[in-house]
């Protein structure tokens, strides 16, 4: 038996915080190794933040991170470990996203990135270079390009997140060379399905490469990405290890290297495919020898199968939640952490508020800042929670003459079921004030649209939350959800302001389900009283969002159609009859053309919109997923 024991470490680093971020590591590491911890794999990027983006372009920003891996190495030099941890490296040209490889107060090496995503959120390759197959360059007198390393416990090799997401990435040729531990340090951000999608991926790669991967990711929030944390040791195709996510801290767990040894020696196609390899390629992965120590090993103990399985047979499956309620409640927390660490890692605000009208966004954006407050404070409990949260957390009511007593009866009760700062400012008393101030302007005879009277309302109460922000010093949560957004439902310098979009990722029928689904969880007699009301803006009379748009799940189908599969309008429109056969399908087609028409008109509306929590493949903001520009016509969507 070889026994190796790997930890992953899951570290809440911020963009810049290198001093700190290195701390995090520093103290992670020393408890891993009072752990017997062989192998410890820290995340993408941990010592300057992810992502950094342009920042990497100052000299000074990354020389800070050398300067901090080095300290890393020397606070923990009298360790044993072997540690991967991820920084950025630069060599002449080049700024590399590198994996470095310590051991014993020493960075060995550098192993640079080679897939650099350029899709969805990801834009690495506007700042960093990749690396290349068999790249050997130096940095500052360290090896820095593709190599594999061999310790007294066996041979590893260090890859840098997307590199794992490639069939052919650099996984392929160093387990041919010898590799049998393949470390993947990642920053990959929270979506959804993601760990179902990241686990098979990763069991694909460990059976294909007949290999031990162990996978580390960041965890936390920054900008309005949220990483999920979490991590993945598998051996050769089975599952050895999944490590908790959202969260900070480290798992470990024991492996046999030698069970990969006889794996590869049984599996007679990957020794074929190695032969072939051999044949094809003039070049092998080098590998570079390192004395020296590692940590002692002879406290392990044999891998146990987890309780209640035998060596044939699994466990006993437990009762679980079904997949909908565990995605729903993944959303919470991802939404939660993302709230928290905008607060906490910006450090400029005392206390988060939003404008609560008794409706459901609203109450969802409230519901998720009260889990935030919990994650700012986790030491706190019960009555002490509860009177940090009267101090921390305000919800303001605004009423005009149109919100309803079931809106407002529903808005005071949920206040009061959180325990959260809740009060009435009407704005009845500026609200024709403002539309005879509008008059004015016009200069004429000209009487103000019911749309902009219905404007009017919006703007005062996002000009009330500025003011109150203002002095207050609080971050103010702007409540929109996604599928509104998309149309422009939403009004500039109203009800689209804030300092930070909660839900503007969130389509609406998800808004709905999330709502329930911690209604079963929390049964909070304010969230019942919400869904009982019509979900609208209430700024006319009887005002329904459905009857003005079209029902929710027709808008969002036709979200997800678009804006996700894109489809042209009058592809839209030929696909939701098979959504929705009980509906009339010239009405689909109509609600089709409707949706395409509102949706690139409004795009210059959602860009002027706060930054976002990220949840998705599809998101509508600019500078990450969807990026349309502005001024655009739909001249080519279909007939």
């Amino acid at each position: 038996m070889r026994l190796v024991k790997i930890g992953i470490a899951n570290v809440n680093a911020t963009v810049g915080a290198v001093r700190s971020n290195t701390d995090r590591c520093i103290s992670l590491a020393h408890a891993m190794a009072r752990e017997d911890v062989t192998v410890a794999v820290f995340p993408e990027q941990v010592i300057g933040g992810y992502a950094s983006e342009d920042l990497v372009q100052w000299p000074a920003f990354v020389e800070s991170q050398q300067r901090e891996l080095r300290r890393f190495a020397a606070e923990t030099a009298a360790l044993r470990a072997v540690f991967v941890i991820g920084v950025t490296v630069g060599v002449g040209g080049d700024l590399f996203n590198a994996g470095a490889l310590v051991h014993r107060g020493r960075v060995i090496a550098f192993c640079p990135k080679e897939k650099l995503p350029t899709y969805n959120i990801f834009y690495e390759a506007r700042t960093f270079s990749r690396g290349m197959p068999f790249m050997e360059l130096d940095a500052g007198g360290v090896p820095c390009g593709d190599r594999i390393y061999a310790f007294d416990f066996g041979t590893i090799a260090v890859e840098v997140c997307e590199d794992i997401w490639s069939p052919d990435g650099p996984m392929r040729r160093r387990c041919y060379a010898g590799a049998e531990l393949v470390c993947n340090i990642s920053a990959s951000p929270f979506r959804a399905g993601v760990a179902s999608t990241r686990r098979e991926m990763i069991a694909t790669r460990a059976a294909d490469n007949q290999c031990t991967i162990a996978y580390a990711n960041m965890v936390g929030g920054n900008d309005g990405l949220v990483f999920d944390g979490g991590g993945f040791i598998n051996q050769n195709g089975r599952p050895m290890l999944e490590a908790p996510r959202f969260r900070e801290g480290f798992s470990a767990a024991i492996v046999d290297l030698d069970r990969t040894t006889r794996c590869r020696r049984e599996a007679s196609t990957w020794r074929s495919d190695l032969e072939e390899f051999r044949r094809a390629s003039p070049h092998m992965v080098e590998t570079l020898r390192i004395g020296g120590e590692t940590a002692d090993r002879s406290r392990l103990a044999y891998p146990a199968p987890p309780p209640g399985t035998t060596a044939f047979l699994p466990a006993t499956s437990l009762p679980s939640i079904s997949p909908r309620d565990e995605l729903l409640d993944e959303f919470y927390e991802a939404l939660a952490l993302g709230v928290a660490d905008y607060y906490r890692k910006i450090g400029a605000f005392k206390g988060i508020g939003l404008a609560l009208s008794g409706g459901r966004d609203s109450l969802l954006t409230l519901l998720v800042a009260w889990r935030a407050v919990q994650l700012i404070y986790p030491d706190l409990h019960g009555e002490a929670l509860r009177a940090q949260l009267k101090t921390s957390l305000y919800a303001f009511f605004m009423p005009s003459r149109y919100s309803s007593d079931a809106t407002h009866r529903a808005a005071a009760q949920i206040a009061e079921d959180l325990g959260v700062s809740f009060a009435v400012i009407p704005i009845e008393d500026a609200f024709p004030r403002e539309i005879e101030a509008a008059r004015s302007m016009l200069g004429d005879d000209r009487q103000l649209t019911e749309l902009t009277k219905q404007n009017v309302q919006a703007r005062i109460r996002g000009q009330r939350m500025w003011n109150w922000a203002n002095t207050s010093g609080a971050l103010f949560l702007q409540t929109g959800n996604m599928s509104e957004k998309a149309l422009g439902y939403t009004t500039v310098g109203g009800d689209l302001e804030g300092a930070f979009s909660v839900i503007a990722n969130l389509p609406k029928t998800v808004v709905i389900a999330l709502i329930d689904r911690l209604f079963r969880r929390y049964g909070w007699k304010g969230i019942q009283q919400t869904l009982a009301t019509t979900a609208g803006p209430e700024l006319a009379e009887n005002q329904s969002g459905e009857a003005e748009l079209m029902p929710f799940e027709v808008l969002d189908a036709c979200l997800y159609l678009y804006g996700a599969e894109k489809l042209a309008a009058d592809e839209v429109g030929q696909a939701l009859p098979s959504l929705f056969p009980d509906k009339d399908p010239a009405a689909l087609r109509a609600w089709a053309e409707k949706f395409a028409t509102l949706f690139s008109r409004s795009i210059f509306k959602w860009v002027q919109s706060p930054i976002a929590i990220h949840l998705g493949s599809l998101d509508l903001d600019r500078e990450r997923a969807l990026q349309l520009p502005v001024v655009q016509r739909t001249e080519w969507k279909g007939g």
